[in-house]
């Protein structure tokens, strides 16, 4: 369809990780870990010695990686990078935050949510009928 973003793959799209390793863990114990021929992993584990700037950095190469559909980011971690999350608005890959064990949920400082509600508020669409 014209206007649609597409999934620009060879065989299929990625879903990417960037989470503590219990998270990670345990998504590649369901299948989605992929390591290619140049030994780029479609997952990035953070802990306690994990920079900032490492965060940046995976982020950075999962959202600019054609092979990736889907960005999956603790929020915890999300909220490290938060002005980088906030301000990427391409629909592919999408970036969606999750929970991890020691963090709960917040939907209050999840973007996309926040994106959404927006979208849908009674304000917005009354202003869009005049």
């Amino acid at each position: 369809m014209a206007g649609r973003a597409q999934i620009p793959t060879k065989n299929s799209a990625l879903i990417a990780m960037i989470a503590d390793e219990d998270t990670v863990v345990g998504f590649l114990l369901s299948g989605v870990g992929d390591v290619d021929l140049r030994r780029k992993r479609n997952y990035f584990i953070v802990d306690s010695k994990t920079t900032v700037k490492a965060i940046e950095d995976a982020f950075k190469d999962f959202t600019t990686r054609e092979d990736i559909a889907i960005v999956l980011i603790s929020q915890y971690i999300a909220n490290m990078i938060r002005f980088q999350v906030d301000s990427y608005n391409n629909p592919v890959p999408a970036i969606l935050e999750i929970p991890s064990k020691d963090h709960p949920y917040d939907p209050t400082q999840d973007s996309v949510l926040s994106r959404v509600r927006y979208l849908f508020s009674a304000e917005s669409i009354a202003s869009s009928r005049y």
